[in-house]
């Protein structure tokens, strides 16, 4: 191997089942009809828990509801909901017609909405009225009046697709709105044979998702996905876990993310376990849930662990019920976890990959983990080209990071195939990063980000995984600014812990004793966390943090 071309095993090779989301849903339910497959506490302590036969039944309601309404083939149906039963339950439902999931974030607000309605095209709208102080129904009267007085089906000039909206929560009595209890129990349904008979003639290959991107700096893109890449991550996903089937999983962060669609609800229901589910992130409830629930499997953010190990009752909750719980997780550490799970760390992946495309599985030996993201997934092919000509640059060159295969998206909404993909089919994916001579793949971060100081490459997230072990930071962060002599200065921007005693000698001295003179920080600049500027699946913008520290250092 001569050339930055990796290549994974043939698809043909996977051990996976159903390539139709409807399809998967089935095979797992039929499965695991009896086995506990969800668990949600509402804030009044009633606790619903449904089996997996109930899942499945609730899931082809939502369908007849659906075709009952006019959704069809292709047809666009908005989902905004927290992570409780009615999202996995709508979901599987939407699949099952063939209609296309959009995935909307409860995080959007206003203009951001709005944007994604249009783009998306979204005739029906499912969502939660009331999450944690908004109101989302009034929400949406605001971007769209007519919702509040027109009948439904409306049609509006403001957003012309949208026909009505399902509300989960009290409905307004007035308007293009209707309960969710109606949708379900007090409208029109279609049968359970149409519903079969439309599920039968979905592809794998037919669109079933669109999810949006979370860039730092344009609108997100409206990312379009087959049935075969969503299914086939479900599976997969299981598989990386290395997970047992009676995992049971606690989340609180939305499905309307990829990522978190197929860990959570994609690895536990391939495995036959149990979704413990949170609509909101609350340290304190979490912990409840985990105790109560016997959750075996924690997934969260990494801001989200130090906010569990800092709230009063984590010191006395029994978490011994943990079982997957990997080495950089701070729950490792409680006195009742006795874990030595490996957590699949080593992996490189995006929206438009619907997760992972190289990976080691958890078990994989910690010599060929460490220090690279991964070797390709079954079917994919990887490659590192020159970002300017596109040429495919020779084995440990850096360059961008370039990939085609089963999960790659099918494109953005509204942008031509062209623009997306080369004249390969590969998707130029704008990350920078170079394959060694053991077939693995090194990620560096985003081109744009990665610091170019004195002639050499530096690549900021290697210079914040030393600084994060610094006793006393509790965030960090690097930027390259503008430098006379070496075009780019490495600046580290750091969060101190409370009570924290830093300085900026201390902070370079600690990395100088991991770090080459040249990736050395120059400066380090102290913020303050509410001065970072996030996305909605809570990266820090970069631009953004490297014009705060352009300002800091010529005020300085």
């Amino acid at each position: 191997m001569t050339t930055s071309i990796i290549r994974g095993k043939p698809l043909s090779e996977d051990a996976v089942g159903a390539l139709t989301l409807g399809g998967f849903l089935r095979e797992v339910c039929a499965a695991n009809a009896a086995k506990e497959a969800m668990v949600y506490k509402f804030p009044d302590d009633t606790v619903v828990r449904l089996n997996y036969s109930q899942v499945l039944e609730e899931a082809l309601t939502v369908a007849r509801a659906l075709v009952a309404r006019g959704v069809t083939k292709d047809t666009r149906v908005g989902l905004m909901v927290t992570n409780r039963p009615e999202w996995v339950t709508a979901m599987f439902g939407i699949a099952l017609t063939g209609a296309t999931c959009v995935a909307l974030s409860t995080f959007g607000k206003g203009p951001e909405l709005e944007y994604q309605l249009r783009v998306a095209d979204v005739s029906l709208l499912i969502f939660e009225r009331a999450v944690l102080n908004r109101d989302f129904a009034k929400e949406l009267v605001e971007l769209c009046p007519d919702l509040g007085t027109a009948k439904a089906p409306m049609f509006t000039d403001h957003l012309p697709h949208l026909r009505r909206a399902v509300c989960i929560g009290d409905a307004p009595t007035s308007g293009a709105f209707e309960s969710w209890k109606d949708f379900l129990h007090g409208g029109p349904l279609a049968s359970v044979t149409l519903i079969n008979a439309m599920s039968a003639e979905i592809a794998p290959t037919d669109r079933g998702f669109i999810f949006f991107s979370s860039g730092s700096t344009a609108k997100p893109k409206a990312i379009q996905h087959t049935h075969r890449a969503a299914a086939l991550q479900c599976w997969r996903w299981r598989n990386f876990f290395a997970i047992d089937p009676n995992v049971r999983t606690w989340t609180a962060n939305g499905f309307f993310w990829s990522g978190n669609f197929a860990m959570a609800i994609g690895a536990t229901f391939a495995a036959g376990g149990c979704l413990v589910l949170q609509s909101n992130f609350a340290p304190g409830e979490a912990l409840g849930l985990i105790q109560s629930e016997r959750v075996s499997l924690p997934l969260a953010w990494p801001h989200q662990w130090p906010r569990l190990v800092d709230d009063p009752a984590y010191a006395t909750t029994d978490l011994s019920s943990l079982r997957y719980v990997g080495e950089t997780s701070p729950l490792r550490a409680h006195p009742t976890v006795k874990s030595n799970w490996q957590e699949p760390m080593s992996a490189y992946g995006s929206t438009e990959t619907f997760t992972l495309v190289t990976v080691y599985p958890s078990g994989t030996p910690a010599a060929d983990a460490e220090g690279n993201n991964g070797l390709p997934v079954s079917g994919n092919t990887i490659r590192v080209v020159d970002p300017l000509s596109g040429q495919v640059v020779p084995l440990g060159q850096a360059g961008e990071i370039a990939v085609k295969g089963p999960t790659l998206m099918i494109g953005y909404l509204r942008m031509p195939i062209e623009e997306t993909f080369d004249e390969e089919g590969f998707f130029r994916t704008g990350d920078g990063g170079f394959i060694d001579e053991r077939g693995r793949l090194h990620w560096q971060g985003r081109l744009n980000d990665i610091i170019k100081t004195g002639g050499a490459n530096v690549s900021p997230l290697e210079i914040n995984s030393v600084l994060v072990q610094c006793p006393g930071i509790k965030i960090a962060a690097t930027v390259g600014i503008p430098h006379d002599t070496l075009g780019e200065m490495v600046v580290a921007c750091v969060v101190p812990g409370e009570g924290a005693d830093l300085s900026e000698q201390s902070v370079r001295a600690f990395a100088a004793t991991q770090l080459s003179s040249y990736k050395l920080p120059r400066r380090v600049i102290f913020l303050q966390e509410s001065e970072l500027e996030m996305t909605s699946s809570n990266k820090i913008k970069t631009a953004q943090l490297r014009e705060l520290a352009s300002k800091r250092l010529a005020a300085s």
